[in-house]
C-alpha cells in the first residue's frame, strides 16, 4: 500500500487546519501557499473530504474551510481512507472486500496482509490532528 499525494497533501492541508482550528476560515488558496501544493489539486482533495464531514466551507468575503470537528475528534486513518480508499495492502483483505477472494479459505498468506492491514490500521487511527499539532 502505498500512499498518494493526495493522501499526503490532504494530511498536510488538514494539519494546517488543526493549526488554525479558533481562528476561523482560512481561504483555500493560503493553506494552497503554506503548504506549497496546487490550489486546483487542493479543490481536488477537499471535496472529499467536506463531503465526509471531515471540513465545513465557510462563503463570503472571509470565508475559506475549517475542521468541522475538534482536531482531537479526526483521526489521520479518517483523512486517509477517505482520499485514498479502504487500508489494504492486498485487495482481498480490504474493508468490505473479505468475501471477494474464492481462495480465502485455502490462502496461506492471508494472515500476513490481513496483520499488515491491522497494525497500519492501528498506527494512523491512533494519531489524531491534535496529535501532530502537538509533536
Amino acid at each position: 500500500m502505498k500512499i498518494t499525494a493526495k493522501g499526503e497533501y490532504g494530511v498536510r492541508a488538514m494539519t494546517t487546519l488543526a493549526l488554525e482550528y479558533r481562528a476561523g476560515p482560512i481561504p483555500l488558496r493560503e493553506i494552497a501557499r503554506r503548504e506549497g501544493i496546487s490550489h486546483r489539486f487542493l479543490e481536488q482533495i477537499f471535496l472529499p473530504l467536506r463531503r465526509a464531514g471531515l471540513i465545513t466551507s465557510v462563503r463570503g468575503a472571509k470565508g475559506g474551510y475549517v475542521l468541522a470537528k475538534a482536531p482531537d475528534e479526526i483521526k489521520i486513518g479518517d483523512i486517509v481512507r477517505t482520499l485514498e480508499g479502504p487500508i489494504a495492502p492486498v485487495e482481498c483483505v480490504a474493508e468490505g472486500n473479505e468475501e471477494s477472494c474464492k481462495r480465502s479459505p485455502a490462502c496461506l498468506t492471508r494472515g500476513i496482509w490481513e496483520r499488515l492491514r491491522d497494525t497500519v490500521s492501528e498506527v494512523l487511527d491512533d494519531i489524531t490532528l491534535a496529535d501532530v499539532i502537538t509533536n
